[in-house]
């Protein structure tokens, strides 16, 4: 059977490399769309509850989900970061910037050091089926917030938190295909900035099937399909204008469906004075 997906695998990747390809432009996703790729995870369900950024206040929030659910928030305005984040702009204003890489396993244990633009040009890829997640390096979590920080600033955050929490940003870019693996920590939002992203959540009780060394994309093509509907997690589609939010120690798992430009706003409890929030992956 594994071999059976792997093959079709291969014979989707020509077709669909074929049709993007033909529809490729220099600007299209932000410059983001790589030689090579093809989208995974567009088609499928959006079960978690939807609503309106423009008119979610801070007291419907905490009443519907700080505590209990996740969301998708959308018509969220970050335009002005939209454009920063495009390719070629990036590839100009970070060029030999020191970056890390981390392992896309559920603990991330190894860490790369390169630079941005080494990233771009020779390391950000699609995800190779047969790779392990723990093989698979991409620039997100840890970031240093200082050297980022005339980025970072133009990042309009969510205008919701958590009570007794400060927010720490993370900002990455990785390929199709690429992700992480089911895992848990603080609560906090995510918004994809160009591309998009398949979310997978469960709440902490109900703990997902999975090999904690192997990517997303290996689990969503050979284990997912097989899950009996009441046992399959919570799932979204998350383009840009869109965030999501997830309640503390809520399991979840991250599919690149196309090369993406995202950032997350990590909320901890605030801590004594002179710490800082530690980014969690």
């Amino acid at each position: 059977m594994r071999i059976l997906v792997q093959l079709v695998w291969i014979v989707s990747v020509s077709v669909a490399e074929k049709n993007v390809c033909a529809n490729n432009t220099s600007n299209k996703n932000g410059g983001w769309i790589l030689p090579h790729e093809f989208p995974v995870g567009h088609n499928g369900p959006c079960n978690i509850e939807r609503v309106n950024g423009e008119f979610l206040t801070q007291e419907e929030f905490l009443e519907r989900y700080a505590y209990s659910k996740p969301a998708i928030i959308y018509n969220v305005e970050n335009r002005r970061f939209q454009e920063k984040c495009e390719k070629n702009r990036m590839l100009e204003e970070w060029y030999g910037t020191t970056v890390v890489l981390n392992s896309a396993n559920t603990y991330s244990y190894s860490r790369v050091q390169t630079t941005f633009d080494e990233y771009i040009t020779r390391h950000l890829k699609p995800q190779n089926l047969s790779t392990l997640g723990n093989e698979t390096l991409y620039l997100f979590g840890d970031i240093d917030q200082e050297i980022w920080k005339p980025l970072l600033d133009q990042y309009q955050m969510p205008k919701w938190t958590v009570p007794d929490h400060e927010p720490a940003l993370s900002f990455g870019i990785a390929g199709a295909g690429t992700g992480v693996p089911f895992h848990f920590h603080g609560p906090g939002f995510a918004e994809v900035i160009h591309g998009s992203k398949r979310w997978f959540l469960q709440p902490f009780d109900e703990r997902p099937e999975f090999d904690p060394d192997k990517s997303t994309l290996d689990w969503y093509l050979n284990d997912y399909p097989k899950l009996p509907e009441e046992k399959k997690p919570l799932e979204c589609l998350l383009r840009p204008g869109e965030l999501i939010y997830f309640p503390d120690k809520w399991w979840h798992a991250t599919l690149n469906s196309e090369t993406s430009v995202f950032i997350s706003t990590f909320l901890s409890p605030f801590m004594m004075s002179g710490s800082s929030a530690k980014i969690e992956l």
